[in-house]
């Protein structure tokens, strides 16, 4: 099975904490980040064929950014290289280590797709997305008019960045047709807890609990299964008779939270993929579980260095 992830890939710029900072010069690290290009080097580390598909600025920060993707062996065959600058996020923590970005991206390379930028890709392949790619404009529509066409199987990171959007009903209303495009091929689609409750507050007459939530998507778009995220408390997969599996959390000394979701999300492809049928529970339970042991790695790391599969097989090991 070959990956082909699309969306952004940007720079990350975080603060370095005791570098002699004044009102006058701060100090920062600028991260290769971008929550699918996150996706993609977790995919290439847990050993599987991947493409990444993105637009990569010719300008110095594009440079680190296609170093970064083509050391972890993610193919490059389908990125785009254009000079409009790269986007940057600017990236807050919490005292829990939980990140919350502000971002910078008009006329980035990022959000400017031409339908003739994209390729055509076979139903022997997985095409995996998500996040700011399918809320930002011009490109969004664009993807969104191929993917409707694409044959290959389909998995949406929904990812909310309420940054972006603030009003849960508009951010509904960009989410909603990528949702149906998935769930027209029988999809799989990921969300945290956080991002359903985000959502599911467009709809105030609708359940608000995140599983609940997200079983009436399940049956309303036609999804295969939908993976919700739950922070500490692990992760579900809820399918379309009703049913919730659930996989618990594994302890860690958190560092932050940077590229979790992410990484959860290639743990749990990288197992799915291989055998994708949602009424096989137990592989079901087994993807969830990779993708909690993927996820518990990197949160105890600064910033989204995603885990080996040697080092996802020991955490599973450790846990059980």
């Amino acid at each position: 099975m070959q990956f082909v992830v699309c969306g952004e890939a940007l720079i990350d710029l975080a603060p370095v904490d005791g570098a002699g900072d004044s009102t006058f010069r701060s100090s920062w690290e600028a991260l290769s980040a971008g929550g699918p290009m996150n996706t993609a080097v977790a995919l290439a580390r847990l050993e599987e064929d991947v493409q990444f598909l993105g637009r990569l600025s010719s300008d110095r920060f594009g440079h680190q950014l296609r170093g970064h993707l083509g050391e972890n062996r993610v193919g490059l065959d389908r990125a785009v290289v254009v000079d409009e600058p790269t986007s940057v996020a600017v990236v807050t923590l919490d005292e829990q280590g939980k990140a919350s970005y502000a971002f910078h991206f008009a006329g980035t390379a990022n959000f400017e797709w031409r339908a003739e930028e994209l390729p055509e890709l076979s139903a022997e392949q997985w095409f995996h997305f998500g996040s700011l790619l399918t809320v930002v404009e011009p490109g969004a529509s664009v993807v969104l008019d191929w993917l409707r066409r694409c044959p290959a199987r389909l998995s949406f990171d929904v990812n909310v960045r309420p940054a972006v959007i603030a009003d849960p009903v508009r951010y509904w209303q960009a989410v909603e047709p990528w949702l149906a495009a998935v769930g027209a091929r029988r999809g799989v689609v990921k969300g945290s807890d956080d991002d359903v409750s985000f959502l599911a507050r467009a709809d105030p007459d609708g359940p608000q609990d995140p599983v609940e939530a997200a079983a009436g998507w399940v049956r309303r778009f036609g999804l295969a299964v939908f993976v919700l995220t739950l922070g500490p408390e692990g992760a579900a997969a809820v399918l379309p008779d009703g049913t919730v599996l659930r996989v618990p959390g594994q302890q860690v000394q958190v560092e932050d939270t940077v590229g979790a979701g992410d990484t959860f999300m290639a743990g749990f492809l990288a197992a799915h993929a291989a055998a994708p049928d949602p009424a096989d529970h137990d592989g079901l339970r087994a993807a969830l579980e990779q993708g909690v042991a993927a996820s518990a790695v990197v949160c105890g790391r600064q910033g989204a260095q995603p885990p080996t599969l040697a080092e996802v097989r020991r955490q599973l090991q450790q846990h059980g």
